[in-house]
């Protein structure tokens, strides 16, 4: 697992896996999930409020 955080943007992501992004789904408001072809996730973003 690898955690960045934009400071300029007030954004954080979490990946979970190198796999390609195929599909993102905004899930609540400020949070996208992102999904490989299998629709396994791959990573989640958080955007500040």
């Amino acid at each position: 697992m690898k955690i960045t955080y934009n400071k300029e943007v007030d954004i954080l992501y979490l990946q979970f896996s190198e796999a390609i992004i195929e599909e993102s789904d905004e899930e609540k408001s400020g949070m996208i999930i992102d999904y490989d072809i299998k629709g396994n996730i791959v990573g989640i973003e958080y955007l500040s409020s």
